[in-house]
């Protein structure tokens, strides 16, 4: 190994310090890819330059430092059919592309493959997997498909999903309503309110988040509270279809506080009602949800 070589791959060890050390690297079982396989490796001269060095990404991305950034990489390419199907992966050629250590490759694939994206088996080496078998509903790869070509079928299917879950979620939730509870929903509502006063986006979207995450969790359903995450991605997704929770106005603001009175009084019906009505696309929008699939 060239002193340049190693020079870097202590730099990307030490920026993320976290993960595996280089006694564990051999655990993980993604083995080179047989030699015959190494024709279609993916080339990455076409990818964007601005993925050239991982290092010089902004720290927005999700995850820690160099591994966190790589997967955010990797995992936009995969989504984006940049790295098509059954492409082999092979974290030597990963780690010179991108600048970063084998430690930092491994452990990226590691999360790629607990997201479905990749798989790794012995004497094969490490593939992109096919959509079929991607964990559609995990957060990150909600964003990635909704900043991605598939952006405008990622919103849709937001949109419709939201549409099955909530108005359930708001249904149950009125017999479920504790004191406190129902204090912070109104305390929501407010803050809300003032932000949308204020022209605070941030402040408002922040809060609506936490209504409607907290409205499952309290609808006593453990199913539907481990899909809060779909809504919470959703809510962070903008663009695609127009709902209440995406412009905010008097009317939105008043569904929210309808379903908080429904909340209070246990009226089921109720709540669930003013949660359709807060999610139905707005009329300007060609789709309104929920209509019937074209075929």
């Amino acid at each position: 190994m060239s002193t340049l070589a190693h020079t870097m791959m202590t730099a990307a060890r030490s920026a993320d310090s976290g993960l595996a050390g280089p006694g564990e690297l051999d655990r993980y079982p993604y083995g080179e890819a047989p030699a015959a396989d190494r024709v279609g490796v993916p080339s990455w001269d076409g990818a964007d330059q601005e993925l050239g060095r991982v290092g010089r990404r902004a720290s927005g991305s999700r995850g820690r430092g160099l591994h966190g950034q790589l997967v955010q990489q990797l995992g936009q390419m995969i989504v984006s059919g940049d790295l098509g199907a059954d492409r082999p992966l092979v974290p030597e050629e990963i780690g010179q592309r991108f600048e970063v250590s084998r430690t930092v490759v491994r452990e990226s694939l590691r999360v790629l493959e607990a997201k479905g994206l990749v798989s790794a088996r012995p004497n094969v080496g490490t593939r992109v997997r096919p959509v079929s078998d991607w964990n559609l509903l995990d957060p990150d790869i909600i964003e990635w498909r909704a900043f991605g070509p598939q952006r405008d079928d990622q919103r849709r299917e937001l949109s419709e999903l939201r549409w099955m879950i909530e108005p359930l979620a708001a249904r149950l939730a009125a017999g479920h309503g504790r004191e406190e509870v129902q204090q912070r929903l109104c305390d929501l509502v407010e803050v809300m309110s003032h932000a949308m006063a204020q022209g605070d986006a941030l402040t408002y979207s922040r809060a609506d988040n936490e209504f409607h995450g907290l409205l499952i969790q309290i609808a006593g359903n453990r199913m539907l509270e481990h899909l809060s995450g779909i809504v919470s991605a959703a809510l962070q997704v903008s663009g695609g279809p127009v709902t209440g929770c995406d412009r905010p106005n008097e009317a939105s603001l008043a569904q929210h506080a309808r379903i908080v009175d429904a909340l209070g009084t246990g009226d089921g019906a109720a709540a669930e009602t003013a949660m359709r009505q807060l999610l139905t696309v707005h009329p300007e929008v060609e789709r309104v949800v929920p209509a019937p699939r074209e075929h």
